[in-house]
């Protein structure tokens, strides 16, 4: 991988207690594995003040306590660990297979998104479960994965108006953008299908299924697999085994 040098970024105050490190415009796999970088060797470093890292696709933000350091010896000491040997390194990515029933009352919008991109419904499944995708970042929800790498031969628009009620496992598209509600929640993406596996269990630790970083599949399941690994959780079985987790 290449050094954190080799990639600039830039810091921006945010208000008097948190800086944003912004790297190029650009997003790519490349600069997100910078970011992954950097955010890693800050939390490791623990340097005084410096309260939580949070990454983004491009960027990051740094909370600190001001009465711990100021920004200018936060930004001093962030520069500094360019210089040490083990900076640049980034801890491996996971991948992971998430089984998805699509289409039907558990996919209303499959429909909608193969008529916009003038496709078959079995196309949108074949295209949306044949790439590999990159979590880029964690958010809007708990444990909401914000996926990129999807085709934009299914690229589609936002619903006019956000649904009232997503249910939880909702696979949806919105824009090139793919990702996964984690809870049950508000939401405007198009939803093409729905996975029968818990993304985020408050009482686990760690809650979230997926990390940023993580490399994901779908892998497409019929209906009787859905409810058949439904049953299965509610008896206890371990679902993460089933996404090729440990």
């Amino acid at each position: 991988m290449k050094g954190l040098d080799a990639v600039d970024f830039r810091f921006r105050p945010m208000g008097d207690r948190s800086l944003l490190i912004e790297f190029d415009e650009l997003i790519s796999p490349e600069i997100h594995r910078q970011v992954r970088a950097l955010s890693q060797a800050i939390e490791e470093a623990e340097i005084p003040g410096a309260r939580e890292v949070i990454p983004a696709y491009r960027s990051m933000a740094v909370h600190y306590d001001p009465q711990e350091t100021s920004i200018e010896d936060l930004c001093l000491r962030i520069r500094e660990l360019e210089s040490r040997p083990d900076a640049h390194d980034v801890s491996g990515s996971r991948r992971v297979r998430v089984p998805v029933c699509y289409g039907g009352d558990l996919g209303p919008d499959l429909p909608y998104v193969a008529q916009h991109n003038g496709l078959t419904e079995d196309d949108v499944v074949a295209i949306h479960s044949g790439a590999t995708y990159l979590v880029y970042m964690i958010g809007f929800l708990p444990g909401f994965p914000y996926l990129g790498g999807m085709s934009g031969k299914i690229a589609t628009p936002r619903l006019p108006e956000p649904r009232t009620r997503t249910p939880a496992g909702s696979v949806g598209v919105a824009g090139t953008q793919t990702g996964v509600y984690p809870i049950e929640s508000p939401g405007g993406w198009r939803i093409i299908g729905r996975t029968p596996i818990e993304l985020f269990v408050a009482h686990e630790v760690p809650p979230a299924r997926l990390w940023m970083g993580d490399s994901v599949e779908f892998v497409p399941i019929s209906r009787a697999e859905f409810d058949g690994i439904r049953a299965r959780a509610e008896t206890g079985e371990p679902q993460w085994a089933q996404m090729g987790g440990p």
